[in-house]
């Protein structure tokens, strides 16, 4: 059996990503460890697998509670300015402290999230074999795909390749700080500097928890690229009260906006003045954004709670209205249910735009979100049965896809062979 590390972004959804195939690689027989932030404990802990912190006196409260705050109260090219700034702060701690912390801990294999940029190198550093795992929207560029930040349809035709090949161009100028900081240990570590972000990618195996079907049309990917499906799961998650008594039978309307992107707080109002007049039940999920009790009260009477149940709720929902954070989005059409998309910032332009060309919701950008288009949207998605049509297909597709049992079968065969996992 092997001693698996785990590294990850330290944030909700990253973290439930990650802990589900580290608790099925566990329930296998593997040593797990999740090597992180201190702000990742209580979730490694609470899902059952080993935690050690780096930089446990340089970051004491890992993504500072104040940096979140700020990062949540900023949409489109600001917060993703502002989510780079941070990245570049996580990965020059990362690659002073967390070496060392890998090094300590004897693990003899890596799954490493695709989000964590400088965690490759460490491995590369120490000889260590990994897996790249994504844990929000695919990163691989290819040029007939759009940049992920960016909200724009799939086209194949020569204007739109245009576009994305300037669209990749100003991403790489705000992302340069990033790779001049990666490439600044590499060449301190006299390891080759990258020159390509796919460079960063695993070339044992890559895991991808999207359905092939939640994929614009790929060309280029390698041939040990897997498309497993969403593995989330509620036994790797804390148990979240919640009041199931006030549920009325009506309709419900499931809205989260995320744990991070969610402090724009005008719109958790907005998505309640759009459903109040509807003959639905809604609940909202702050993600901890706010207290309920801090927002106006509204006639239809809401549920308004910190942190919700999701899983268990997107059972019973007809509706979710969401950030388009893949996570939710996954969730979502892992139940069959259709969204209405809020995308703010960050890969969620790039989610929603697969919600748009699946036909598994409506997408309004949230600049352009106002109650009466909400209110239109919604009642488009509940009343037009293609789109519960469409996130049912979405379900049997991901369904088929294999999920966390297909992703740690090709952990350990990349264990036992040491040979790239080609897909069958």
């Amino acid at each position: 059996m092997a001693h698996i590390g785990i590294i990850c972004v330290p944030a909700t959804g990253h973290l439930n990503t990650m802990t589900p195939l580290g608790c099925e690689l566990k329930k296998r027989g593997h040593q797990v460890t999740l090597i992180g932030l201190l702000d990742a404990k209580a979730k490694t802990e609470a899902a059952g697998l080993t935690f050690r912190a780096y930089a446990e006196k340089t970051c004491p409260l890992g993504f500072t509670p104040k940096s979140l705050v700020q990062l949540g109260e900023l949409s489109g090219i600001n917060a993703l300015r502002y989510a780079i700034n941070l990245y570049q702060q996580d990965i020059a701690v990362m690659m002073q402290e967390c070496l060392e912390v890998v090094q300590g801990s004897k693990v003899n294999f890596l799954l490493i999230d695709q989000a964590s940029f400088g965690a490759s190198s460490i491995a590369e550093l120490l000889g260590i074999p990994f897996i790249t795992v994504t844990s929000t929207l695919m990163l691989n560029r290819e040029e007939s795909i759009p940049p992920f930040n960016f909200g724009w349809n799939y086209s194949l035709s020569p204007w739109a390749r245009l576009r994305n090949k300037l669209g990749y161009k100003l991403l790489n100028i705000l992302v340069k700080p990033l790779a001049e900081t990666i490439n600044g240990y590499r060449q301190s570590w006299n390891l080759p500097l990258f020159t390509d972000y796919n460079d960063t990618n695993s070339q044992i195996a890559q895991i991808c928890r999207q359905p092939v079907e939640f994929e614009f049309p790929r060309q280029e990917l390698p041939n040990y690229f897997h498309f497993t499906g969403s593995f989330h799961s509620p036994t790797s998650r804390a148990h979240v009260d919640f009041p199931y008594d006030k549920l009325n039978g009506k309709p419900l309307i499931y809205a989260s906006m995320g744990t991070i992107q969610n402090r724009l707080l005008g719109v958790f109002s907005q998505i309640a003045e759009a459903c109040q007049d509807l003959d639905v039940q809604l609940v909202i999920s702050l993600g901890d954004s706010a207290d309920p009790a801090t927002l106006p009260s509204f006639k239809a009477e809401p549920i308004i709670v910190k942190y919700a149940p999701q899983l268990e709720l997107l059972q019973k929902a007809k509706l979710t209205i969401t950030h388009a954070g893949l996570n939710t989005t996954l969730e979502s059409l892992s139940y069959g249910v259709p969204m209405v998309a809020i995308p703010i910032a960050n890969d969620q332009p790039g989610t929603a735009a697969r919600i748009a060309w699946t036909g598994t919701g409506v997408v309004i950008p949230v600049k352009k979100l106002t109650v009466p288009k909400l209110r239109n949207a919604i009642q488009t998605v509940l009343s037009e049965s293609k789109y519960r049509d469409n996130a049912k297909k979405m379900q049997a597709a991901m369904q088929k896809s294999g999920g966390v049992k297909m992703a740690a079968d090709i952990v350990e065969e990349a264990i036992a062979t040491g040979k790239p996992v080609l897909r069958k």
